[in-house]
């Protein structure tokens, strides 16, 4: 049907703007009660009493549970390579460790009825010394977890880099500051022991089997015992790529209560559970030649694990795998640790380990151009990877794919007019202008699909029930959050077989429906999922073109498939139809169905070149995005309009990572970002119409040629947008802002300049 490439609307938008999504708070679940969850007041504290008593006797409540009463064992960690010697356990035991942790479960008939009664528990507290800075968790004056004897939880030891050649050497520290991901919906799950004695578990999150397989190992269960079920996800953005305690927790507490019970968490939960992301500290270290030419090149990271280690704690491998960027360069490694904070442990969030590996190389040949005078867009193309050296294997290790940086950064400058700009910025500075521009430039690549693998993607045809035609199931096993996977995969299917996409019907989220799934994360899913549904859909049009054949009375290799009929190649007047093959094969007794079996190799490896152009106010430190353009090179593209949608809001988050967000804690551990009134996300008001340049080379590891396309937006633009605020004030003796560039961090920036 020629859909591929073609920008259609999304088919799973009615719905979710009709409010009638499914999400999981609005679930209908008989006989349903709520859990609402008593956090700790304090950053770090010896736990010396609980009074649950008038709780119990509130109205509505079902139970009140302590960390005594759990019979779980520690918390199952994330990964394998995190040590096993910080343990968690559902509620909080002995000590507690960060503001936000949950202590006590309360559970009512009510969420408000909860709510009350939470409010009538009385902790009591010994309180302890405070880590809540990296240099405070790296003293080990205050230990999370003395008999641990440090709060280094994860080490990522580098080799030194040679520097005697280099006639420049610059060197820097910079920070990534932590972030909340706070998307659209937080938290929300529900847990029923059904009466055959097994568990029915809701859970907004990034991959239904995952979860299922988390519960299974902390509670002991079978697979078979256990149903996960993923509806529609209001946004994750990483951070729901995981399971949390309090989700977790309700099948225990269901049990005990002897009912279903929910949990749906507020905005200021959120802001202080859901895990965060970011937190890296980074000291850089560039250096070469005065023609612009880099040797060498050394990153130490110092990454915020939080109060326990989460993957979080290991994303500085993610900033290992793309630490010289688009860059050629002769001498390069990274060393890191992960450190606990008396904080909100860090999880995946938006890139996940990649857009740090990003901000730091794009500041270090900012900061090596401005040493040696020359223009920032000059010293990044003469050090870019050549389009006729892919595959390019770094100094890391890191094998790329295909690219063309180059190429890239050429789309780039065509789009912009860059010597007018710089002529503008120019004429400003001549006539002492209190407002300021600034061009910032950065050119990326990222890994997606990480390790590569496999995804589910099966396709089944069969009659339709009201005789006009088939119905096409396809079960796919990655968990859409956003990004428009019903669309996709309904292209991919209706582009293959001929057929109507409105005949399309894709089930996801239901390890009960669906066979097997991952996490829907590190932009995977079209180039594994898309690849196997696309697989899928050739194997059921071939079982098709054998029955068509058999009706047609010919040869199966004369029998072509085209505008959804089946005919003999030369003679379009004879032909059937879907509906006559798929009631030929019932009759049979057979299915047509198919089951994709692509396993991709390894990660893929999209690129892009962001401008940023920003205002500043030199009195007042203000900073005003005025345009940003970026150009992103995913590969092969199913869906332009998607593609689109999914840069806009990767660019949103990477200006916000910029210029406004940050979380931010007292010195005591206390969160003075606990809510949208405190936190600096920013509205469409603070952010310019984006222009988007497509750009494609594709990779050669899958069948669609497909690379990643989610989370670019936010690793191209961050280090363009902060780029371009101190380029707006460089001349006045700025050499750096950390992030968030605010009003107050640039105001006072150039104070201690002058």
């Amino acid at each position: 049907m020629g859909l591929i490439g073609e920008r259609v609307v999304r088919t799973e938008d009615p719905s979710l703007l009709t409010g009638n999504g499914t999400f999981i708070d609005n679930l209908d679940i008989d006989g349903a009660t709520h859990v609402v969850y008593v956090r700790s007041q304090m950053a770090h504290a010896m736990l010396t009493g609980i009074d649950i008593a008038e709780a119990l006797e509130a109205p509505g409540v079902l139970g009140v549970y302590t960390s005594a009463e759990i019979d779980l064992g520690p918390f199952p960690l994330d990964i394998p390579f995190l040590p096993a010697i910080f343990p968690r356990t559902a509620l909080a035991s002995d000590r507690v460790r960060y503001v936000g942790e949950p202590i006590v479960a309360v559970v009512a008939e009510t969420r408000a009825q909860a709510t009350d009664a939470a409010q009538m528990v009385i902790v009591d507290y010994d309180v302890l010394p405070s880590a809540v800075s990296v240099a405070q968790g790296l003293a080990d004056d205050v230990l999370l977890f003395p008999s641990a004897g440090t709060n280094i939880c994860v080490r990522l030891p580098g080799r030194e880099v040679d520097f005697g050649g280099c006639e420049v050497v610059v060197t820097a520290d910079i920070i990534n500051q932590r972030l909340a991901p706070s998307p659209m919906e937080a938290r929300v799950a529900a847990s029923r022991w059904d009466a055959d004695g097994r568990l029915t578990h809701w859970q907004a999150g990034q991959g239904a089997h995952p979860i299922r397989d988390k519960l299974c190992e902390w509670y002991g269960l079978d697979t078979a015992q256990v149903r996960v079920i993923t509806p529609d996800v209001g946004g994750g953005f990483g951070a729901k790529a995981l399971t949390y305690p309090e989700d977790q927790l309700l099948p225990w507490l269901a049990r005990a209560v002897g009912r279903p019970v929910r949990y749906t968490e507020t905005r200021s939960e959120s802001m202080n559970g859901l895990g965060h992301g970011r937190g890296q500290m980074q000291r850089l270290k560039i250096g070469g030649s005065r023609d612009g030419r880099v040797a060498a090149y050394q990153l130490s990271v110092v990454q915020e694990a939080g109060a326990y280690p989460r993957i979080g704690a290991f994303l500085p491998f993610m900033t290992r795998i793309m630490l010289t960027g688009t860059y050629d360069i002769a001498a390069a490694d990274i060393d890191s640790k992960a450190v606990l904070t008396n904080t909100v442990p860090t999880v995946a969030y938006r890139g996940a380990g990649r857009p740090e590996a990003a901000a730091a190389i794009e500041r270090a040949m900012d900061l090596f151009a401005l040493e040696i005078g020359m223009d920032p867009v000059e010293v990044r193309r003469r050090n870019l990877i050549r389009a006729d050296r892919f595959p390019f294997t770094t100094r890391t290790g890191t094998t790329y794919d295909s690219g063309n940086y180059a190429g890239g950064l050429d789309k780039l400058m065509a789009a912009v007019d860059y010597p007018a700009l710089r002529a503008e910025q120019q004429t400003r500075r001549e006539s002492g202008d209190p407002v300021q521009i600034g061009i910032g430039v950065s050119v990326y690549v990222e890994i997606t699909a990480m390790s590569g693998g496999g995804e589910l993607g099966q396709v089944e045809v069969t009659p339709s029930a009201d005789g006009e035609g088939v119905d096409v199931k396809v079960i796919t096993g990655t968990t859409p959050y956003g990004q428009g996977h019903r669309t996709t995969w309904a292209m991919l299917v209706a582009d293959r077989l001929g057929v109507s996409m409105d005949r399309i019907t894709v089930v996801h989220g239901d390890t009960d429906l669906v066979q097997r799934s991952q996490i829907t994360g590190g932009s995977r899913s079209v180039q594994l999922g898309g690849t196997n549904v696309s697989r899928a859909a050739a194997l059921v049009a071939d079982q098709a073109r054998g029955i068509a054949a058999r009706l047609l009375e010919a040869d199966v290799a004369d029998v072509v498939l085209e505008d959804g009929r089946f005919h003999v190649a030369g003679s379009p007047a004879i032909s059937r139809t879907w509906a006559d093959v798929a009631i030929a094969c019932a009759a049979d007794g057979a299915a047509l169905f198919g089951e994709g079996d692509f396993t991709q190799s390894g990660g893929t490896f999209p690129s892009g070149a962001h401008l940023a152009v920003v205002e500043v106010d030199t009195e007042t430190g203000q900073a005003r995005l005025r345009q940003l353009v970026a150009v992103d090179d995913a590969g092969f593209i199913v869906n332009p309009l998607l593609a689109e949608g999914q840069v806009h809001g990767g660019l949103a988050q990477g200006v916000a990572q910029a210029l406004f967000e940050e979380v931010v804690y007292d010195e005591d551990g206390n969160p003075l970002t606990s809510n949208f009134a405190d936190y600096g996300i920013p509205s469409a008001a603070e952010l310019p119409s984006f222009q988007t340049v497509h750009a494609e080379t594709a990779s050669p590891l899958n069948d669609l040629g497909a690379k990643g396309i989610g989370e670019s937006g936010t690793i191209g633009s961050t280090p363009a947008v902060q780029s371009a605020v101190i380029d707006a004030v460089s001349h006045l003796g700025v050499r750096h802002i950390d992030m968030p560039c605010t009003s107050q961090r640039v105001w006072a920036a150039l104070r201690a300049a002058s």
